[in-house]
């Protein structure tokens, strides 16, 4: 039997964890609220990100910078929020590509790696200096994908939509080190 703690905080966008504190951005929020990650209480002191308004459905957490890292859909950009002094920064946009769409985040020491859904686009930035590092390959038949991690083999598992056996087929799969490509 399951015992459980729920709050209600409204539509969730995305839940990451950094040492002993849960972080949770809500959909068209700007404020993400706090929780211990023992008892799962709230914590009293919420991060408010000045000018975010329409976080999409990922946050990720950076343990080497303590930095946490919000997509947004909308604007085509991710914030980067400090989690010590709570300041926040419209981190990266991407307004010169019309096609790519901030989707999903996941983070594998300094790479961010983040997801188009549709077209479906995956990149990879440095985030010390927030360059792009390489656009990954991803096979022909993929119509949408929907996230990715970084192994330490420096492969990819994407999960996606589209393969050869049928265009609306959902599957998982490790995208291996030699389908990638620099960016041009």
């Amino acid at each position: 039997m399951w015992l459980y703690h729920c709050y209600v905080v409204g539509e969730v966008s995305g839940v990451t964890r950094l040492g002993d504190v849960i972080y949770v951005v809500r959909r068209k929020s700007s404020v993400i609220r706090r929780y211990s990650a023992d008892t799962l209480s709230p914590l009293d002191d919420d991060i408010h990100v000045e000018g975010m308004e329409h976080p999409t459905r990922d946050i990720a957490a950076c343990r080497h910078d303590r930095q946490l890292y919000i997509a947004e859909h909308n604007e085509h950009c991710i914030w980067r929020v400090s989690t010590n002094d709570h300041s926040s920064v419209k981190w990266l946009s991407i307004e010169d590509d019309d096609t790519f769409k901030c989707w999903a985040l996941s983070l594998t020491s300094r790479r961010l790696l983040v997801t188009s859904a549709a077209p479906p686009v995956l990149r990879q930035y440095n985030t010390v200096d927030r360059q792009l590092l390489r656009d990954i390959e991803l096979p022909r038949d993929v119509r949408q994908l929907l996230h990715a991690v970084e192994t330490r083999r420096e492969t990819y598992v994407v999960g996606y939509q589209g393969t050869p056996h049928h265009k609306y087929q959902w599957a998982v799969s490790d995208l291996f080190s030699s389908s990638r490509r620099q960016p041009r």
